[in-house]
C-alpha cells in the first residue's frame, strides 16, 4: 500500500486541488448488508431512466461524476471526488508551483457560491484585491450559483497570460465587485524572511517540499546577520497560511523542539492512530518564539502552532486560528481520478483537536482594518462551514476569527505586539511561555481601535 501523507488546506486552490490532512492509500472493504445492494439497484434504475429518458441527451461519464461527488459533499465540506484533472493539479501544487489565480476556495452552501478562503501572498488574485471571506457569483459573466465545486474551479482555470473577471459580493459593499485578473504561473515562495532590528521575522507562506529547507536557509541567514549574543528571538508568522504537506509541518516544529510528540492522526478504529514524535535538536538554539496566528491560518499550521503552544516552546499572538483538523485519504481510481474521503482527526500533543475550535492565542491581538475594509470582511473558520464535523472540544464559540495582514508592517499591529515582546519593551505572563504558567485563558489586549463583529 502506498503511503505519502500531506496536509492541505481548507478548500480549492485554482489551479491546484487541496484540503487538510491528505494520505494517498489503497482501499479497504467493508461487508455491505443486502438492503445497500438493493438501494444501489435503485441508483442504477434511475440513472438508466435520467439517460434514457431526459429531455435532451446527457453525458453519461458527468451523470456518474456528479453522483459519485454528490454521496461524498454529503458527508461534510472535505469529502469529495477528484477528477482526473484536479488529482493532476494536486500533485503539482505540492511542488509549490502551479498556473491558475492564486486564491484557496471552497462552496459555501448557504448561499451556493464559491467563497475565498484566503488568497496567496503576491499572487495575481491578492494583487487585484480579493479579499477572504468574499463570494465568487459568477465567472466572465456566468452565474455561479448551480455549479459544483469543481465546475466552478474548471472555469476559473485557463491558459496563463489569459484574462479573467471575477464578480464579487463582498460584505458590507454596496454593490457587486468586478475584478479582472490575468491567469499566471504560481511560485509559491514557501519562506520569507528579514531582520528586524534584532529579531529574527519569518514568514511560512505555505508548507510545500521547499518549506522546512527555506526556512533552515532563513535561519541561517538572520543569526548571519545578527550575533548570537545581540538576537533577542523569533517571530514566525503563520497568519494567512491555507496550510501543505505534513511532512513539511512536522519538519518544521521539529526544527524548534529537542522532544515529544508534534501530532497524532487518529481514525475510525484504534489500530489506525498515528504519532509524530519530534528528534534532539533545535534551529534557534532555545531563543524565545512568537507564533502569529489569524483566521486565514489552517490545517498544517495549525499543527505547528498548537505543537509549539504545548511545549511551551512558543508564545501564540494574535487571533483564533481556521479549526481545520481533520484528516482526507486520497484514494486513486486509476484513470479516473481519485476519491478524496475524510477518515482521521488531528490533534496537538496535549491531545486536543482543533476540529471546529482551532489555535487559541495566548495572547489575544486583534488586527484593526482600515476604515475601507470594515464591515466588509468576515471571519472564516471550519465551523462556519455547514455540515463540518463536529470536534469534540467545539463550543459555541466556534473557530476563526478575521484573515487580514496590513501590506505595510507599521500597520501591523500583531506583528508590532510580538516585535516588542522580543525586545523586552512589553511584558505578559503568557511571555515566554513555561510549563508552570498556569494562564490558560488567553489574554486580550485592549485596542481603542474599532473591531469588525
Amino acid at each position: 500500500m502506498i503511503r505519502k501523507v500531506l496536509i492541505l488546506t481548507v478548500g480549492v486552490f485554482i489551479g491546484a486541488v487541496s484540503v487538510t490532512a491528505l494520505q494517498y492509500s489503497g482501499s479497504s472493504a467493508v461487508a455491505a448488508n443486502s438492503e445497500t445492494y438493493k438501494q444501489l439497484s435503485i441508483f442504477g434504475d434511475v440513472f438508466e431512466r435520467v439517460r434514457a429518458q431526459y429531455v435532451t441527451p446527457p453525458e453519461e461519464k458527468e451523470l456518474i461524476e456528479s453522483a459519485i461527488n454528490g454521496m461524498l459533499t454529503s458527508l461534510d465540506p472535505h469529502s469529495s471526488y477528484l477528477n482526473v484533472d484536479d488529482a493532476n493539479d494536486m500533485r503539482t501544487q505540492t511542488r509549490g508551483e502551479f498556473g491558475g489565480l492564486g486564491i484557496e476556495v471552497t462552496l459555501d452552501q448557504d448561499s451556493e457560491l464559491v467563497k475565498v478562503i484566503t488568497p496567496i501572498d503576491e499572487t495575481p488574485a491578492s494583487k487585484a484585491g480579493v479579499l477572504a471571506g468574499d463570494l465568487i457569483s459568477e465567472i466572465d459573466g456566468e452565474a455561479v450559483r448551480g455549479l459544483t465545486l469543481s465546475q466552478a474551479v474548471d472555469k476559473m482555470r485557463g491558459p496563463v497570460g489569459s484574462d479573467i473577471n471575477l464578480t464579487i459580493l463582498r460584505e458590507g459593499a454596496d454593490a457587486p465587485i468586478n475584478i479582472e485578473i490575468t491567469r499566471a504561473i504560481i511560485k509559491i515562495r514557501a519562506v520569507r524572511h528579514r531582520v528586524e532590528d534584532n529579531v529574527g521575522y519569518v514568514r511560512v507562506i505555505s508548507f510545500t517540499e521547499k518549506t522546512y529547507n527555506d526556512l533552515a536557509n532563513a535561519i541561517k541567514d538572520i543569526e548571519d546577520k545578527i550575533p548570537a549574543d545581540e538576537l533577542k528571538g523569533y517571530v514566525i508568522d503563520l497568519r494567512l497560511n491555507p496550510g501543505g504537506l505534513l511532512d513539511q509541518a512536522i519538519n518544521v516544529s521539529d526544527a524548534f523542539l529537542d522532544r515529544g510528540e508534534i501530532v497524532s492522526t487518529r481514525g475510525r478504529n484504534s489500530e489506525e492512530t498515528r504519532r509524530y514524535n519530534s528528534r534532539p535538536g533545535d534551529l534557534t538554539d532555545g531563543k524565545p518564539i512568537i507564533v502569529l496566528v489569524n483566521g486565514g491560518s489552517a490545517s498544517a499550521s495549525e499543527i505547528v502552532a498548537g505543537a509549539l503552544q504545548d511545549h511551551h516552546r512558543a508564545t501564540v499572538v494574535g487571533t483564533r486560528s481556521f479549526g481545520k483538523g481533520s484528516v482526507q485519504t486520497i484514494i486513486p481510481l486509476g484513470e479516473n481520478g481519485a476519491l478524496r474521503l475524510t477518515t482521521a482527526l488531528y490533534y496537538t500533543p496535549s491531545g486536543k483537536s482543533i476540529q471546529g475550535t482551532g489555535i487559541k492565542p495566548d495572547i489575544i491581538v486583534e488586527q484593526p482594518l482600515p476604515e475601507e475594509l470594515q464591515g466588509r470582511v468576515r471571519e472564516t473558520g471550519e465551523s462556519e462551514l455547514r455540515g463540518h464535523i463536529q470536534g469534540q472540544d467545539e463550543t459555541e464559540e466556534g473557530s476563526g476569527s478575521i484573515a487580514y495582514v496590513p501590506p505595510e508592517p507599521e500597520d501591523d499591529e500583531q506583528l508590532g505586539f510580538a516585535l516588542e515582546l522580543l525586545r523586552g519593551e512589553r511584558t505578559d505572563p503568557a511571555f515566554p511561555p513555561s510549563p508552570d504558567n498556569t494562564l490558560k485563558a488567553a489574554k486580550e489586549v485592549d485596542k481603542e481601535t474599532p473591531k469588525t463583529e
